[in-house]
């Protein structure tokens, strides 16, 4: 009869979110240490640009590491150049170690470890985490020419591909692509980095939601489920999401 609601599910892409709609910076952590290049491993006399990534103001936190030698310090001119809250590191073996941001206060951002080798060949892998879905690509790199090397890649010590390229991608990673990797080719073997992932679900279960409303329309119920393209890397996630809220919406009228 007349008195019936109908659901119409309508997905809109939102290319950027509304300012409104951004979730309080208080649920995010206060820091976070970006690495640039992205990168657990470097040759020696490589660099590396550390920056402290701050919600609001960066005044107070600094680039601190804790190296092979086990001395916490802060950038200085003993090992980095600072750069306002970014350090450059013109990077040594002796530079190995836990590299994080701290604040004046003793606030802490995530931790990154960083290794430099003095051998002939590293795996290029990503130091931050990756997340659930993410394209990744792991590169076995010699120092000479060419870099690109047949090579054999290891995951927790077990040989799992061999490439001829010398990369090795992952199209969507997912949490049993965590470990420990690394490579070897005809001009030697790389040290071992960690790959860290993260799920998708450990954020919110309603990650990438902007914004749920509903219209009555003409004896009809609107629910449009407003998501960041960009912030989902699993489109059917997203609508199961959208889908799940949504009846949440309904139960409630």
């Amino acid at each position: 009869g007349s008195g019936e609601l109908s659901l119409s599910l309508s997905l809109s892409l939102s290319l950027s979110p509304p300012a409104s709609l951004s979730p309080p910076a208080s649920l995010s952590p206060p820091a976070s240490l970006s690495v640039s290049p992205d990168r657990a491993q470097f040759f020696e006399f490589e660099s590396v640009s550390l920056s402290c990534e701050v919600q609001g103001n960066s005044a107070g936190w600094r680039v601190v590491r804790n190296a092979e030698r086990g001395n916490h310090t802060e950038c200085n001119t003993d090992w980095g150049k600072p750069q306002g809250s970014s350090c450059i590191v013109s990077l040594i073996p002796s530079d190995s170690g836990e590299y994080w941001c701290e604040s004046g206060s003793g606030e802490h951002s995530n931790a990154v470890n960083i290794t430099v080798h003095d051998g002939a060949v590293i795996l290029e892998s990503p130091a931050l985490p990756v997340t659930e879905g993410d394209y990744v690509t792991l590169r076995c790199r010699y120092q000479g020419t060419p870099s690109d090397l047949t090579a054999d890649f290891y995951k927790d010590g077990s040989l799992i591909r061999a490439e001829s390229s010398g990369e090795m991608t992952i199209p969507a990673v997912s949490k049993s692509d965590e470990g420990l990797y690394k490579c070897t080719n005809s001009e030697g073997e790389s040290p071992e980095s960690w790959m860290t992932v993260t799920g998708e679900n450990m954020t919110a279960p309603s990650r990438g939601i902007l914004a749920i409303y509903h219209t009555p329309l003409d004896g009809y119920l609107v629910v449009t489920c407003i998501y960041n393209v960009f912030a989902v890397t699993n489109h059917e996630h997203i609508k199961s999401n959208c889908s799940s809220q949504i009846q949440q919406v309904l139960t409630l009228q």
